[in-house]
């Protein structure tokens, strides 16, 4: 597949190097050389300098035989801007990343009539991940397929779990009705698929895949409470605790929203009716205890600044807060974050990639999710009559033992599903697999 990416700030240079790394065809463009270097020094791709709206320099990049341009610079107008020309000069389909989630959700403005297929918000993902987490908050990896049908949950195994010490196959026979399964375990820096004879060990980070209901026997079997969160802080007021902020206060729960800038702690005041705005240092946790933070169900740090979202999540965590939410620019904290107890890390460029990864595989990927922390990744297909799976007993498709079918939604209605299921023409797979087996997994569909 042939792609161009416009922009090699953190979003397009994290995403270059997903697609390098899946044998895609990819071009760079940026007007900053030294973003360039790190990729073109480091990635099996081409690069070019030059600015991404300029006719010539995207007939340099061959656009007119591109399957996907992506506009990913940190302008928006840019953005959509070289989208638009891209597609007149003749790319089969372009996606725009924009930070005004109102050019989203207007519905009075149509962009696909300018040639532009589909935009994405880095803000709505985050927005939606965090509600995710808030809504399941003693779970990691919330994710949902068709609407609920199937929803990834993750928890820490923990001692008094009662599948501790039993493997899987053990722990089926001891709850044979549960509507759940497991799919992935992060054991130490190692990522598991689980097979038949894998044992949980306390300490574990297990993901299931669960049909609804299976939350609750899952809560139960593990010894842990889901707790409703009703009280919440925010700090950072950008355009994603903004954000975060109108849609947590929508589902009504209460919000105060601490802003370091006083014009645009004012601003948001005015924006926010539904939300208490608080204008101070998010950092200071003398601030952060006047302003009862020991009575918040949840804390979530969404600033422009890692640091200052790790260091003020790490001061809630330590006034008892259940739930602590960081945003998290740079990859290389997530391991720092897991040992100091932050429970649930946020990162725009994964959501964004894997937002924007889905039309990109050759299979017809419907929904495609990156687990926390894992070296493995979440993939919907649907089957049709072609496929290699269609109409085939899963226990006997060769199927490789590094990727396991997590699920089935027939009709609308998910199945947790054995060996001895049928697959069948219409049906929405949902696998689990460890990255380096896309590609096998993809040629079953």
């Amino acid at each position: 597949m042939k792609i161009i990416i416009a922009g090699s700030g953190q979003v397009g240079s994290h995403l270059a190097k997903l697609l390098s790394f899946e044998s895609q065809e990819i071009t760079l463009i940026d007007s900053n050389e030294e973003k360039l270097s790190f990729p073109n020094s480091q990635l099996d791709i081409k690069v070019i300098e030059g600015d991404c709206t300029s006719i010539s320099i995207l007939t340099k990049s061959n656009v007119s035989e591109a399957d996907l341009f992506i506009g990913v610079t940190a302008s928006e107008s840019v953005n959509l801007t070289s989208c638009y020309i891209a597609k007149q000069l003749g790319a089969k389909k372009t996606i725009a990343r924009i930070s005004n989630p109102e050019l989203i959700e207007n519905e009075n403005v149509d962009f696909f009539s300018l040639g532009i297929s589909e935009l994405i918000s880095p803000e709505i993902l985050t927005s939606k991940e965090i509600n995710m987490v808030i809504n399941r908050s003693e779970f990691t990896d919330p994710f949902e397929f068709d609407d609920g049908a199937l929803i990834t949950l993750g928890l820490s195994a923990k001692q008094t779990a009662m599948f501790i010490g039993k493997s899987v196959v053990e722990a089926a026979k001891i709850f044979p009705e549960t509507h759940f399964f497991p799919i992935s375990i992060k054991r130490d820096d190692k990522t598991i698929i689980p097979r038949g004879d894998t044992v949980f060990q306390s300490g574990d980070h297990i993901v299931f895949m669960n049909e609804p209901g299976g939350e609750d026997e899952l809560l139960k079997l593990s010894g842990q409470n889901n707790d409703i969160i009703k009280n919440v802080m925010v700090l950072g007021g950008g355009r994603v605790g903004k954000k975060v902020a109108e849609d947590l206060s929508a589902d009504r729960i209460n919000v105060k929203l601490v802003e370091s800038n006083k014009e645009r702690a004012e601003e948001l005041a005015e924006d926010l009716e539904n939300c208490l705005v608080i204008y101070g240092d998010g950092t200071n946790s003398k601030l952060l205890e006047e302003e009862n933070l020991d009575q918040m169900d949840a804390f979530i740090a969404v600033t422009g600044d890692s640091e200052t979202n790790i260091m003020s999540s790490l001061i809630a965590k330590s006034k008892g807060i259940n739930k602590t939410i960081a945003l998290v620019d740079n990859l290389d904290y997530y391991k720092l974050t897991q040992i100091s107890g932050i429970d649930t890390l946020i990162n725009k460029k994964l959501l964004t990639a894997d937002s924007i990864s889905k039309h990109v595989h050759k299979a017809e990927i419907v929904a495609i999710s990156q687990l926390d922390n894992m070296d493995a990744e979440l993939l919907e297909f649907v089957v049709n009559e072609d496929s290699k799976v269609c109409n085939k007993v899963i226990k006997n498709l060769d199927f490789p033992r590094s990727a396991i079918i997590a699920g089935v939604i027939r009709e609308s209605k998910g199945y947790i599903v054995l060996g001895d299921f049928k697959i069948l023409n219409n049906d929405r797979i949902v696998v689990c697999c460890l990255k380096d087996s896309i590609h096998k997994v993809e040629k079953f569909f």
